[in-house]
This record gives C-alpha cells, sequence and structure tokens, in this order.
C-alpha cells in the first residue's frame, strides 16, 4: 500500500505512474506483479500542490472527452448495425423504390477466380505485384479494401505468374478463421488503377456480375444475416474454421436491383465515413493526451 502526504495530489500521482507505463515493468507469467522495490526506484517530477491539481485536472477534461467520443463511436455503430439489418433484408426500402427481390445464389451472382498460395514468408516490402493475404482481411475493420490508402505487402511477379489481378469491385473473402466470427469475412476491392494485385493464401477471389450487382455493394453481402448463417453453417474444422468454394457458391440471397443496392450502398457509405471521422478525432484527441503527459508531467509546460 502507498500512502501519499499532504504536499502530493492522489490524481496527479496517478497521472505520473499512468505515464510510466507500468506494463513495462510488470513481470512473471502465472501472476504477473510489479514490486514495492521497482516503484521506490521510479523518478516523477513534482511541482507545488496547486499545480498537480490544474494538471490532474486538464488531463481528467481529454478523459471525459475521449469517454464521450467512444460512447459516441459504439452509438453511431449500433445505429449502423441496425440500418444495415433493415436495408439489407428489405425490411426497410428507401424512398422511391418497391417491387420484390429476387432470389440469388452466389454462383450465379459471382465467378469464382483462382488464388495464389504464397506463404508470409513470400511476402516483403519489395517486389512487383501486391498481395493480398487472408490476415490482412481479418485485421481490417472496413468492408472494403481502398488500394490508394492501404499498403499492401509486395511479392515478386514470378512467384505469382499465371494468376488473375485483382479488378475493382472484386470481393476477396478469407476462407479460413479462428472463430465463427471471422467465417467468411472480406473486402470489396477498389481504387485499383494501374496497379498488379492478387488474391492470395486462403482466399476466395470473387468478380460479380456487373448486371446483377453494383460495386460499393458487395461488401456488405457479408452482413446480410441469411449469408452469415450459411456461412457458420458451413464452417467445418476444429481449432481453425473453413468453407469450400462450392459451400459459397450455393449460398442463396434476397437482391435488390442494382440501382437500389446503390442507393444503398450510398447510406452505409456515409455511416461508415461519419464512424471514421469520430475515430480519427478520438485517434488524434488520444495524441493530443499523450503529448499533453509529456510536457505536463515532466515541466515544460507550466499551467500555474
Amino acid at each position: 500500500m502507498l500512502r501519499l502526504g499532504d504536499a502530493y495530489s492522489l490524481h496527479f500521482m496517478w497521472r505520473q505512474l499512468e505515464a510510466k507505463r507500468l506494463n513495462n515493468l510488470v513481470f512473471g507469467s502465472g501472476q504477473p506483479l510489479i514490486t514495492g522495490s521497482q516503484l521506490k526506484t521510479l523518478s516523477v517530477a513534482v511541482p507545488p500542490l496547486p499545480e498537480q491539481r490544474a494538471i490532474a485536472a486538464a488531463l481528467s477534461d481529454v478523459d471525459a472527452l475521449l469517454a464521450k467520443l467512444d460512447q459516441l463511436i459504439a452509438k453511431k455503430r449500433d445505429i449502423k448495425q441496425a440500418t444495415m439489418q433493415q436495408l439489407l433484408t428489405g425490411r426497410t426500402r428507401l424512398p422511391g423504390f418497391s417491387g420484390e427481390w429476387e432470389v440469388k445464389q452466389f454462383g450465379d451472382l459471382f465467378q469464382f477466380l483462382s488464388t495464389a498460395n504464397n506463404p508470409r514468408a513470400d511476402l516483403s516490402e519489395f517486389g512487383d505485384v501486391g498481395y493480398v493475404h487472408y490476415g490482412d482481411i481479418h485485421t481490417t475493420n472496413s468492408a472494403f479494401l481502398n488500394c490508394s490508402e492501404t499498403v499492401l505487402p509486395l511479392i515478386e511477379k514470378n512467384r505469382v505468374a499465371g494468376f488473375p489481378f485483382i479488378e475493382d469491385g472484386d470481393l476477396v473473402m478469407a476462407d479460413a478463421s479462428e472463430d465463427y466470427a471471422g467465417i467468411g469475412k472480406c473486402v470489396e476491392v477498389k481504387n485499383v488503377r494501374d496497379r498488379e494485385i492478387v488474391a492470395g493464401l486462403h482466399t476466395f477471389l470473387l468478380r460479380g456480375n456487373k448486371d446483377l450487382l453494383s460495386n460499393g455493394f458487395k461488401g456488405y453481402l457479408q452482413f446480410i444475416p441469411t449469408v452469415k448463417t450459411a456461412l457458420i453453417r458451413f464452417a467445418t474444422g476444429i481449432s481453425v474454421y473453413g468453407v469450400t468454394k462450392n459451400n459459397v457458391r450455393s449460398i442463396e440471397i434476397q437482391l435488390p436491383k442494382p440501382n437500389e443496392q446503390t442507393a444503398i450502398a450510398a447510406v452505409l457509405t456515409d455511416m461508415d465515413a461519419e464512424i471514421a471521422s469520430l475515430e480519427a478525432r478520438r485517434d488524434k484527441t488520444r495524441a493530443l493526451k499523450q503529448g499533453m503527459m509529456q510536457e505536463l508531467l515532466t515541466g515544460r509546460i507550466r499551467l500555474v
């Protein structure tokens, strides 16, 4: 137990410990811990008590802003999820659209193209061809892969000779996952431009029928409840779950006409952009807080 003297603010000292990143001092595997001896060796800059309180209050204000942003982002995500449930199933129709949706199989909607099977060891920062690895699909939070913004691993062209290059609007689906949530996770590719990119290990490359599917909508197909349910039903494995091309080809979904798909995609894309903007603001605020801690807790900038 630590006990502070009257000349020290508890909240200020807690901020100093936060800045010291005590996780770096933790040791032990069964029961991680920090010893009193380690804490005794920590040195901190301590201003007069009024300034300690002012610094702690300033950092608390930033934490409150971060908490509000987290709450707002969670709320926007919930709203988007509810909107997808309505628009992607036809329960709610956008103004100007009516008529029955058609039932199609993935095999009717997509051509399944061949993919490379190179391991991570073949990839690097150098090479001629971009490579979409299934691990990169699992680690993204987006349903889209914007090639003008995303840094892809590269591979030498001779290692992927004969495999088709990805085009705008293609869907790249991961065929394996360590959990049910990631089964069939995919990204719709955009802004390929003049780049040469292949779909790689443990992926399916799906090229949509332009008469049946609109660009910008395909990335949201994975969120249709019947699609997700079918993918989970088809999944096999113990520690890693996988689906086959034939499984995916057989999945049935109800689809609107391409013009309604475009309208639905526009609504969801606007919601994605709003969430991304809030996340960027949160990240900027976190960076601001880190900078404030470095300046205020070392005395480089004084508040009182």
